[in-house]
């Protein structure tokens, strides 16, 4: 937000710097992120002086040129080739020296240098008013009035406006202040505490009266929860112009581009006031009738940018006897607006509800200085004092009358807040005590009323217009801003405990899990927990009813929580792959989000997502895709770095998957991981393969604290290898190989492993044929033949029996 320094000082009278002011201001909450200069002539005139022209000859080899003397103010005149057709000696005239800078139209800097024309020297040059940024005009040079002395400065003639602008960083709860007179609060009650006192200087409205009653617009407010509060007037007779040029300033520093009197002037009452106005064209209201409603969904309306929009049925409108005119606080309608043959106006000043002026501006993509101050709620009280502001401005640079009565439609005022600080609580909070009379002093300097002071605490009214002061820890926080968080002293000693922690809290599993993954090549994404209801189509296991809404949504594409990370992590691969990067490998820990008829639920999840070449190419190395097996060894490594190992395995079948797997400990799954569907990546828009994983954490989390980890040495006695070649049924999987051979030796066999797989030519239909590599080792003494023959022929006649194997 953009605050003028020269307008600030129409509130408050201040001659600090704007360094020193901005510092305040940042020490109060509303931070200064830059300060920048404003000149309403670029340059301000710099090296611009007044000339007198002593004397003007023709150029001798020039027709259009004449060489001039001018006498500048300095030891002695200089020499002027100039080439305007009205320079004639005893003129008075601008003349840019030697040094100094001009600049087009379109910004670009020129320096004015020594230099011969013709074979004439020249030493400097006298200034048409568009050189000089003055005007349009290029018929010839400006003459000035001959009571000016040589050697004056241009800046010091002409009406040159220099500001300092404040950019202002401005928090979201800090609606009080999105305005000049805002601003200055805050710095009336900050200087209090460097001991100076200015008061506030508000503007006046004394002089607003009501000419004649001619009109009578009957005002209806339809839907008074969105609009607490309607005023208008009708000003007449007015002349729609070019705005003065000191309102042009005001607005051109704060980056506004002005329009003509009326607009600026409602836009100018905005910025100052902190009220947004809007004027109607007094002649386009059909029936002399004003309705504040909505309107039928789908109902089609121009706005002031030529855009047609269809409404939504909650939106506010303010509409005439026959249609919409205008959308309530957030933007004005194509034709009822003022032009230049606009001679009445009706000025409309309200209060609109924040949260319908919100969703009514994110339903129409539209963001306007008037919505930005409904949003987040503006002074209910100050209505009618805008009103009759911006009317008597109106008047001043547009002339006209008043014409009505002042119509304002408040049925339910909304009330001030009722506050208990208690002394106890704010020393707390603050860390120091701080006397109660300075306590006092800060809250009245912020305009809050105080009621009553006690020993315990001081009760008071919160003005409406500070809708973020609500409770006792607010107040709190005013004090303190306003008192100076640089002045709470701290004590030379600092106390601190040292807190005891599990190693499986939940961060530093997960760091160390995080740090495993990208070591392994993954990038951690962070995406919305909020996402689009739509989703929930795509899976039967996800219910519309399970869906967890927001009440203020930003927009329907983000306005639940999300029930699932596959959405969120396809939207990324999505986004990555139409910018070609298609070998991606992602992992996000992450909530979903459930709204169960008993209660609601969220469960934390770490997913990862795989699709792609597993590496890059390069000439040492073939690409290579990847595929279920790269997955599964990603998942077993996450696993076996917690020490979970003993998981059961098992298909899994859902309309998520087109093949998966799920590993459980008990009757709990821990994860499933497999190949994403092609009817969901269809719709993200994708055609290579993704592998998903998602991990229950909070299950796996429980298992790993509970996990006790030993510690053993290595075993001094060498391990022996043994392999099979197993001719089994199709249908036999490796893990049903590996159950029966730990059930079968739970001594010496330490590890089984799947080496080769074969079907096809010379092999029984329906059949397959394992390689199958056995570990043993005795822990205690060197095995003998005699002890690992026994033990393959146990496991060859188990094999044998219970899943019809032959040994090749």
């Amino acid at each position: 937000m953009k605050i003028s320094y020269n307008w600030l000082k129409q509130f408050i009278d201040i001659d600090w710097s704007a360094e020193k002011t901005g510092n305040l201001l940042t020490d109060l909450g509303l931070e200064i992120e830059g300060i920048d200069t404003y000149q309403s002539v670029k340059g301000g005139l710099e090296g611009i002086v007044i000339g007198h022209v002593l004397t003007c000859v023709q150029h001798e080899n020039a027709d259009k040129l004449k060489v001039t003397t001018v006498d500048i103010g300095a030891d002695k005149p200089v020499q002027i080739v100039c080439g305007a057709p009205n320079v004639a000696a005893g003129q008075k005239v601008p003349v840019a020296t030697i040094g100094s800078t001009l600049y087009t139209e379109e910004g670009e800097a020129w320096k004015i240098k020594k230099g011969k024309i013709r074979g004439e020297e020249s030493h400097g040059m006298i200034c048409a008013e568009d050189e000089l940024g003055l005007g349009k005009s290029h018929d010839g040079i400006m003459i000035l009035n001959e009571d000016l002395i040589p050697g004056t400065p241009a800046a010091d003639v002409f009406d040159i406006e220099n500001d300092q602008v404040f950019e202002i960083g401005l928090t979201p709860n800090r609606a009080d202040a999105m305005s000049h007179w805002g601003v200055a609060r805050d710095l009336k009650a900050g200087l209090l505490q460097h001991e100076v006192n200015k008061g506030l200087i508000t503007p006046s409205t004394s002089s607003f009266k009501i000419e004649k009653r001619l009109h009578k617009i009957d005002v209806q407010v339809l839907d008074a929860e969105k609009a607490p509060r309607y005023a208008g007037v009708v000003i007449s007779d007015l002349k729609v112009s070019e705005s003065p040029e000191w309102l042009k300033h005001r607005l051109k520093a704060i980056g506004l581009s002005p329009i003509n009197n009326i607009v600026d002037a409602t836009n100018y009452v905005l910025h100052d006031l902190g009220q947004p106005l809007h004027a109607f064209d007094l002649n386009k209201i059909a029936g002399d009738k004003i309705e504040v409603r909505t309107v039928e969904a789908g109902t089609k309306f121009t706005t002031l940018d030529g855009v047609e929009r269809e409404l939504h049925e909650d939106d506010l409108m303010i509409c005439d006897a026959e249609k919409p005119m205008c959308i309530a606080g957030v933007f004005g309608g194509a034709h009822s607006g003022v032009t230049e043959n606009t001679s009445a106006i009706f000025l409309e000043s309200a209060y609109f509800n924040p949260v319908a002026v919100r969703k009514t501006a994110k339903r129409h993509g539209l963001n306007t200085d008037a919505s930005f101050r409904f949003e987040r709620g503006i002074d209910p009280n100050i209505a009618e004092y805008a009103l009759t502001r911006a009317a008597l401005l109106i008047m001043e640079i547009a002339g006209g009358e008043i014409t009505s009565e002042i119509v304002d439609i408040y049925p339910k005022k909304i009330e001030d807040q009722q506050v208990f600080l208690n002394f106890d609580n704010a020393t707390k909070l603050i860390g120091e005590e701080l006397p109660k009379e300075v306590i006092k002093g800060i809250l009245m300097s912020l305009d809050i009323k105080i009621n009553n002071v006690t020993e315990s605490g001081i009760g008071m009214t919160i003005p409406a217009f500070r809708n973020d002061v609500t409770r006792e820890a607010d107040v709190i926080e005013e004090i303190l801003r306003v008192y100076g968080y640089n002045n709470i002293t701290f004590g030379k000693k600092l106390n601190a405990t040292v807190s005891s922690s599990s190693k499986f809290d939940d961060h530093k599993v997960s760091d160390v899990i995080g740090n495993q993954l990208a070591a392994q090549g993954f990038y951690e994404m962070m995406a919305n927990s909020l996402t689009t209801p739509a989703y929930t189509a795509l899976s039967e296991n996800l219910k519309e009813e399970h869906q967890v809404e927001m009440l203020n949504p930003l927009g329907k594409e983000l306005s639940v929580m999300r029930q699932s990370m596959l959405f969120s992590g396809l939207e990324a691969i999505s986004y990555n792959v139409n910018r070609r990067r298609g070998n991606i490998k992602l992992f996000e820990f992450g909530k979903t989000y459930h709204n169960y008829t008993e209660e609601r639920k969220e469960d934390k999840h770490l997913a990862l997502f795989v699709t792609g070449s597993r590496t890059e190419e390069s000439w040492t190395n073939p690409t290579t895709p990847t595929n279920f097996y790269y997955l599964k060894g990603v998942v077993s490594a996450v696993l076996e770095k917690l020490g979970i190992n003993k998981v059961r395995s098992s298909a899994v079948k859902n309309d998520i998957f087109s093949e998966a797997v799920g590993l459980s400990l008990g009757k709990q799954q821990v994860v499933s991981y497999g190949i994403v569907k092609k009817s969901i990546l269809k719709k993200f828009d994708l055609s290579q393969e993704v592998y998903y994983a998602d991990f229950n954490w909070d299950a796996i989390l429980e298992i790993a604290a509970r996990n006790n980890i030993k510690f053993k040495d290595i075993p001094k006695y060498p391990s022996v290898r043994r392999d099979f070649a197993l001719l089994l049924d199709a249908n036999v999987q490796f893990e049903d190989i590996a159950t029966i051979a730990k059930q079968t030796e739970k001594q010496l066999l330490k590890d089984v492993n799947l080496f080769d797989v074969y079907e096809g030519k010379n092999l029984p239909e329906g059949k397959k044929s394992y390689a199958v590599s056995f570990l043993l080792q005795d822990e205690n003494k060197t095995l003998t033949d005699k002890q690992i023959d026994k033990t393959m022929n146990k496991l060859q006649q188990r094999f044998e029996k219970e899943l019809g194997a032959t040994l090749r």
